[in-house]
């Protein structure tokens, strides 16, 4: 049913629509339905709101979310003047506001909880230090297999990056331990570093709702991408060249890396202002 009313908006929209907007609203829908999985009429505002909180979570620009959105809204619209429903989910929604600001990361305090909350659970420990440690995005995560990690040299082949393109990172010795009480302990056996017991990696749906949890129950927003941003922060802070950054974060330009050099900026601009109180 899904499926038929999308090729029907697209189809009744031919005209009106140029290719590239018709391949980038066929992929929002497909995206929103994959994760959904509710019928058209079924749809409500939160399930809508839930997956721009998700598209935020993973680091996706706010344009590309209003992009995104607009696409959902369009849908919906062309359902309501077709009769096909009777609500539209999407007028409650409002457009994420589109802003400049800088890259939000955890203080050493907050990651330091993160750790204490989850130390009982040996897989969602192994997985916040190896997000922290790494800096991989949750997608990359999710597809790491076994055999891709090199402990001797605590390496880890990242072959399933951003635009097909494959790259090492590096873990600490912390980061090994974690993974190690892990893999013994761990309840399902298969090639994938975090497996389900099908033998496939597990969900990106079931780790958001995991950073979901930490968020509200820690009292500060968290997510697979804060890690991200804290990793890198913390090697800026340090005083890593930005090319070495851009390499383990795999950006394929530096100016994605350079908004890094803004927060340490940012950062030694509150310590002399506290310094001068």
């Amino acid at each position: 049913m899904n499926q038929e009313l999308i090729q029907e908006f697209f189809l009744d929209n031919h005209n009106q629509f140029s290719p590239e907007t018709v391949r980038a609203y066929n992929l929002a829908l497909s995206q929103f339905f994959g994760v959904c999985e509710k019928s058209v009429e079924d749809v409500k505002a939160k399930d809508i709101r839930n997956w721009l909180e998700d598209m935020n979570n993973d680091g996706l620009q706010p344009r590309s979310i209003q992009l995104k959105l607009a696409a959902l809204k369009s849908f919906y619209l062309y359902c309501m003047e077709e009769n096909k429903i009777h609500k539209n989910p999407t007028q409650k929604v409002v457009t994420p506001k589109k802003v400049d600001s800088l890259p939000y990361y955890l203080t050493k305090r907050q990651l330091a909880m993160l750790q204490e909350y989850t130390k009982n659970d040996p897989r969602d420990r192994a997985i916040i230090e190896t997000l922290y440690a790494t800096g991989v995005r949750v997608s990359e995560l999710l597809h790491i297999k076994l055999e891709d990690i090199k402990w001797d040299t605590r390496q880890i082949l990242i072959r399933k990056g951003k635009g097909s393109k494959a790259r090492p990172v590096l873990f600490s010795h912390g980061c090994a331990e974690r993974l190690k009480r892990y893999i013994e302990t761990r309840k399902y056996n298969g090639d994938y570093l975090f497996s389900n017991k099908r033998g496939q990696p597990i969900s990106r749906q079931l780790v958001q709702r995991k950073f979901r949890e930490y968020s509200e129950t820690l009292g500060f927003k968290v997510s697979p991408h804060t890690l991200r941003h804290t990793f890198a922060a913390t090697l800026a802070e340090k005083g890593m060249d930005f090319l070495y950054i851009q390499e383990l974060l795999g950006h394929s330009n530096i100016n994605s890396t350079r908004i890094y050099t803004r927060l340490m900026n940012h950062e030694r601009k509150k310590q002399y202002d506290q310094y001068q109180q």
